[in-house]
Protein backbone atom coordinates (compact mmCIF):
# COMPACT_ATOMS: atom_id res chain seq x y z
CA UNK A 1 0.00 0.00 0.00
CA UNK A 2 2.67 2.36 0.60
CA UNK A 3 4.42 1.79 -2.39
CA UNK A 4 1.36 2.40 -3.98
CA UNK A 5 1.08 6.02 -2.29
CA UNK A 6 4.86 6.57 -3.59
CA UNK A 7 4.22 5.73 -6.98
CA UNK A 8 0.95 8.16 -6.98
CA UNK A 9 3.21 10.77 -5.61
CA UNK A 10 3.52 13.84 -8.29
CA UNK A 11 6.36 16.44 -8.51
CA UNK A 12 6.99 20.05 -10.38
CA UNK A 13 10.35 18.33 -11.62
CA UNK A 14 11.28 15.18 -13.85
CA UNK A 15 14.27 14.96 -11.75
CA UNK A 16 12.52 14.83 -8.09
CA UNK A 17 11.33 11.70 -9.80
CA UNK A 18 13.99 10.05 -10.87
CA UNK A 19 15.34 10.53 -7.18
CA UNK A 20 12.22 9.05 -5.84
CA UNK A 21 13.01 5.70 -7.91
CA UNK A 22 16.62 5.86 -6.74
CA UNK A 23 15.66 5.64 -3.53
CA UNK A 24 13.08 3.11 -4.26
CA UNK A 25 14.75 1.32 -5.26
CA UNK A 26 17.84 1.09 -2.69
CA UNK A 27 15.35 0.35 -0.15
CA UNK A 28 14.02 -2.35 -2.00
CA UNK A 29 17.93 -3.60 -2.38
CA UNK A 30 18.60 -3.38 1.01
CA UNK A 31 15.62 -5.48 1.87
CA UNK A 32 16.36 -8.35 -0.63
CA UNK A 33 19.30 -8.54 0.52
CA UNK A 34 18.16 -8.65 4.38
CA UNK A 35 15.98 -11.32 2.99
CA UNK A 36 18.56 -13.19 0.96
CA UNK A 37 20.99 -13.24 4.31
CA UNK A 38 17.75 -14.87 6.97
CA UNK A 39 17.45 -17.15 4.50
CA UNK A 40 20.72 -18.43 5.30
CA UNK A 41 20.72 -18.05 8.58
CA UNK A 42 17.32 -20.21 8.62
CA UNK A 43 18.86 -22.92 6.96
CA UNK A 44 22.13 -23.09 8.90
CA UNK A 45 20.37 -23.23 12.40
CA UNK A 46 19.47 -26.84 12.02
CA UNK A 47 23.15 -27.85 12.69
CA UNK A 48 24.20 -25.52 15.34
CA UNK A 49 24.34 -26.80 18.93
CA UNK A 50 23.09 -23.78 20.05
CA UNK A 51 19.98 -23.42 17.89
CA UNK A 52 17.88 -24.03 21.13
CA UNK A 53 18.90 -21.14 22.59
CA UNK A 54 18.04 -19.01 19.19
CA UNK A 55 14.93 -20.06 19.16
CA UNK A 56 14.13 -19.31 22.85
CA UNK A 57 15.35 -15.92 22.47
CA UNK A 58 13.06 -14.49 19.92
CA UNK A 59 10.53 -15.30 22.66
CA UNK A 60 11.60 -11.61 23.60
CA UNK A 61 10.19 -8.16 21.89
CA UNK A 62 12.87 -7.01 19.61
CA UNK A 63 14.75 -10.28 18.95
CA UNK A 64 14.04 -11.91 15.84
CA UNK A 65 15.76 -14.43 14.18
CA UNK A 66 18.75 -12.21 13.22
CA UNK A 67 19.33 -10.48 16.52
CA UNK A 68 19.18 -13.59 18.20
CA UNK A 69 21.21 -15.44 15.94
CA UNK A 70 23.45 -12.81 16.20
CA UNK A 71 23.99 -12.27 20.22
CA UNK A 72 24.20 -16.32 20.29
CA UNK A 73 27.37 -16.10 17.69
CA UNK A 74 28.97 -13.22 18.92
CA UNK A 75 28.76 -14.66 22.74
CA UNK A 76 28.71 -18.40 22.74
CA UNK A 77 27.09 -19.86 25.88
CA UNK A 78 25.77 -17.39 27.80
CA UNK A 79 25.57 -19.66 30.49
CA UNK A 80 29.07 -19.90 31.67
CA UNK A 81 28.66 -16.18 33.41
CA UNK A 82 27.46 -16.79 37.20
CA UNK A 83 25.10 -14.37 37.04
CA UNK A 84 23.34 -12.04 35.02
CA UNK A 85 24.98 -9.00 36.87
CA UNK A 86 28.88 -10.31 35.53
CA UNK A 87 27.06 -10.86 31.73
CA UNK A 88 25.80 -7.24 31.77
CA UNK A 89 29.69 -6.55 32.69
CA UNK A 90 30.80 -8.36 30.46
CA UNK A 91 28.38 -6.39 27.52
CA UNK A 92 29.71 -3.44 28.92
CA UNK A 93 26.34 -2.30 29.88
CA UNK A 94 26.82 -1.28 33.54
CA UNK A 95 27.89 2.85 34.65
CA UNK A 96 31.89 3.07 34.57
CA UNK A 97 32.97 4.50 38.11
CA UNK A 98 35.50 7.22 38.89
CA UNK A 99 35.84 6.79 42.84
CA UNK A 100 38.36 8.32 44.85
CA UNK A 101 38.16 7.55 48.66
CA UNK A 102 34.72 8.34 50.09
CA UNK A 103 33.55 10.16 47.29
CA UNK A 104 31.74 7.42 44.54
CA UNK A 105 30.72 8.57 40.88
CA UNK A 106 29.87 7.28 38.17
CA UNK A 107 29.47 7.95 34.58
CA UNK A 108 28.07 6.57 31.40
CA UNK A 109 27.98 2.82 30.30
CA UNK A 110 32.09 0.93 30.33
CA UNK A 111 30.95 -0.36 26.36
CA UNK A 112 33.61 -3.11 27.46
CA UNK A 113 33.09 -6.19 25.95
CA UNK A 114 31.31 -7.55 23.03
CA UNK A 115 30.18 -4.31 21.10
CA UNK A 116 27.95 -6.01 18.64
CA UNK A 117 26.36 -8.37 21.30
CA UNK A 118 25.58 -4.68 23.13
CA UNK A 119 24.55 -2.86 19.86
CA UNK A 120 22.02 -6.17 19.21
CA UNK A 121 20.76 -5.27 22.48
CA UNK A 122 20.31 -2.01 22.27
CA UNK A 123 18.40 -2.17 19.28
CA UNK A 124 16.57 -4.54 20.72
CA UNK A 125 15.56 -1.92 23.74
CA UNK A 126 14.09 0.87 21.33
CA UNK A 127 10.74 -1.93 21.21
CA UNK A 128 10.08 -1.47 24.80
CA UNK A 129 8.72 2.36 24.63
CA UNK A 130 5.69 1.22 23.20
CA UNK A 131 3.19 -0.49 25.62
CA UNK A 132 3.65 -4.43 26.67
CA UNK A 133 1.89 -6.92 24.42
CA UNK A 134 2.17 -10.24 21.88
CA UNK A 135 1.96 -9.23 18.40
CA UNK A 136 1.15 -11.36 15.91
CA UNK A 137 4.85 -12.21 14.61
CA UNK A 138 5.88 -12.42 18.20
CA UNK A 139 3.16 -14.77 18.96
CA UNK A 140 4.22 -17.31 15.92
CA UNK A 141 7.96 -17.15 17.31
CA UNK A 142 6.48 -18.18 21.07
CA UNK A 143 4.64 -20.89 19.49
CA UNK A 144 7.16 -23.91 20.40
CA UNK A 145 8.38 -22.38 23.15
CA UNK A 146 8.35 -23.65 26.87
CA UNK A 147 6.23 -21.95 28.93
CA UNK A 148 8.31 -21.30 31.40
CA UNK A 149 10.34 -19.53 28.59
CA UNK A 150 7.35 -17.45 27.62
CA UNK A 151 6.42 -16.53 31.31
CA UNK A 152 10.23 -14.73 31.08
CA UNK A 153 9.25 -13.10 27.96
CA UNK A 154 6.37 -11.96 29.24
CA UNK A 155 8.01 -10.84 32.33
CA UNK A 156 10.45 -8.42 30.42
CA UNK A 157 7.92 -6.96 28.41
CA UNK A 158 6.00 -5.89 31.22
CA UNK A 159 8.98 -4.26 33.24
CA UNK A 160 10.65 -3.34 30.40
CA UNK A 161 8.14 -1.08 29.11
CA UNK A 162 7.07 0.45 32.41
CA UNK A 163 10.73 0.85 32.80
CA UNK A 164 10.82 2.75 30.04
CA UNK A 165 7.59 4.73 30.67
CA UNK A 166 9.25 6.24 33.96
CA UNK A 167 12.00 6.89 33.13
CA UNK A 168 10.78 8.62 30.12
CA UNK A 169 8.62 10.78 32.62
CA UNK A 170 11.92 11.46 34.80
CA UNK A 171 12.84 13.30 31.87
CA UNK A 172 15.77 11.21 30.52
CA UNK A 173 17.44 11.09 27.72
CA UNK A 174 15.67 8.47 25.36
CA UNK A 175 19.98 7.05 24.75
CA UNK A 176 20.11 6.85 28.52
CA UNK A 177 16.67 5.31 28.71
CA UNK A 178 17.48 2.27 25.84
CA UNK A 179 20.88 1.76 27.56
CA UNK A 180 19.46 1.56 30.94
CA UNK A 181 16.21 -0.97 29.12
CA UNK A 182 19.46 -2.96 27.25
CA UNK A 183 20.90 -3.63 30.42
CA UNK A 184 17.75 -5.25 32.17
CA UNK A 185 17.05 -6.99 29.09
CA UNK A 186 20.44 -8.79 28.96
CA UNK A 187 19.44 -10.06 31.99
CA UNK A 188 16.36 -11.66 30.92
CA UNK A 189 18.26 -13.23 28.10
CA UNK A 190 20.73 -14.71 30.67
CA UNK A 191 17.55 -16.21 32.31
CA UNK A 192 15.92 -17.97 29.10
CA UNK A 193 19.59 -19.17 28.42
CA UNK A 194 19.85 -20.74 31.63
CA UNK A 195 16.55 -21.84 31.14
CA UNK A 196 17.38 -23.43 27.62
CA UNK A 197 20.18 -26.06 27.33
CA UNK A 198 22.14 -27.02 23.77
CA UNK A 199 21.90 -29.76 21.69
CA UNK A 200 24.69 -32.18 22.28
CA UNK A 201 26.21 -33.76 18.84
Amino acid sequence: MHRRWMAGLRFEQAAHHIVLEDCIAAVEAATARRDHLEAHIQAALPDWSLTPVVKALQALRGLALVAAATLVAELGDITRFANPRQFMAYLGLVPSEHSSGSMRRQGGITKAGNGAARRMLIEAAWSYRFPARIGRDLLLRQEKLSKPIRDIAWKAQERLCRRYRKLAHAGKLKTVITAAIARELSGFVWAIAKQTRPEIA
